[in-house]
């Protein structure tokens, strides 16, 4: 093809996505994310002025933006960037109007941006590269560290939950996720919106007092050679179960103590009150001592005085 008729195509097909840009539509994300050495989906979805055609009456290509003739996947495998092939593959159904498509093993100049074309095989005019609804990809050159929700102090044989997820935009490899304490475990996976999903998984299991000061590690591995930190821990302390003995001990340690206390109580009171009585005792003892001997001086002084009238006369 000579320069001459590629820059005529190429203005044929931008007056046709001006004339057919109402009736040709495309729905894709403008920026996706994907991580190094795992995978992404390019979430697409299109439709076209025409009779719904099946799958096998359907090419379909995404090419780069500025080249496009420099396809990242194409009907014709052998059409294919060198770079991208075997890497890139249509998940979608192209009879439901599903052009989405998964690029593998990411590599950090996958940035694109791509778009989708598509040529129905009814005519040779029903064709359409929808360059004004292209995709960029942001490179994350390292995972994220998982997300690991859990209450860290736990009861003793009260069910705990765990819960760990971590976020992605390859649904087609769903990470997974693993736990370092054994359990009952219940993974996940739903679509947050904008081409991204959330794997999770929780983790319900029964503390002991083996369990105490002790930690759990979730780890999650992605599809692929990924780098960066795959786990996360966290520390748990667990509250033992109040049992009979933990009720018996406390109160009969209470009642001994009460108990003991009365008896000293007691056996003080009893001894104040032998020490009064003695106290009393021995003032009785004096005083009566004392009115005897006074009892006795009076005697004696009116023995005197009865001797001496009786020798006045």
């Amino acid at each position: 093809m000579g320069v001459r008729a590629r820059y005529l195509l190429c203005w044929l097909q931008v007056l046709c996505a001006v004339v057919f840009g109402d009736v040709w539509k495309v729905e894709v994300e403008p920026e996706m994310d994907a991580l190094v050495s795992s995978c992404v989906v390019l979430p697409c979805s299109f439709k076209y002025p025409v009779q719904t055609q099946p799958s096998s009456r359907i090419k379909a290509m995404w090419h780069m933006k500025d080249k496009w003739e420099d396809y990242i996947y194409h009907n014709d495998h052998t059409r294919i960037l060198e770079n991208f092939k075997g890497r890139t593959k249509l998940i979608g159904s192209l009879g439901e109007l599903n052009c989405s498509l998964e690029i593998d093993y990411v590599r950090n100049h996958d940035n694109g941006p791509y778009c989708f074309r598509v040529e129905l095989e009814t005519s040779k005019i029903d064709k359409f590269s929808f360059v004004k609804n292209c995709v960029t990809i942001n490179m994350i050159e390292k995972a994220s560290q998982p997300e690991l929700l859990a209450e860290t102090s736990v009861k003793e044989g009260e069910p705990a939950i765990f819960k760990c997820s971590v976020r992605h935009t390859c649904p087609s490899h769903q990470p997974t996720l693993s736990w370092s304490h054994p359990g009952k475990t219940i993974p996940s996976y739903k679509h947050i919106g904008h081409g991204k999903w959330e794997a999770e998984s929780l983790l319900t299991f029964t503390p002991t007092k083996e369990d105490d000061h002790s930690s759990i590690t979730c780890t999650v591995k992605y599809h692929g050679g990924v780098e960066g930190e795959m786990q996360a821990t966290q520390p748990i302390f667990v509250k033992e179960q109040a049992t009979l003995s933990h009720i018996l001990i406390p109160t009969l340690s209470g009642l001994g103590a009460a108990l003991l206390v009365g008896l000293l109580c007691f056996f003080v009171v009893k001894r104040y009150k032998n020490r009064i009585a003695d106290l009393q005792s021995r003032n009785d003892n004096g005083m009566w001592s004392r009115l005897s001997r006074m009892s006795r001086r009076f005697r004696s002084g009116e023995g005197r005085e009865q001797r001496q009238v009786h020798n006045s006369y």
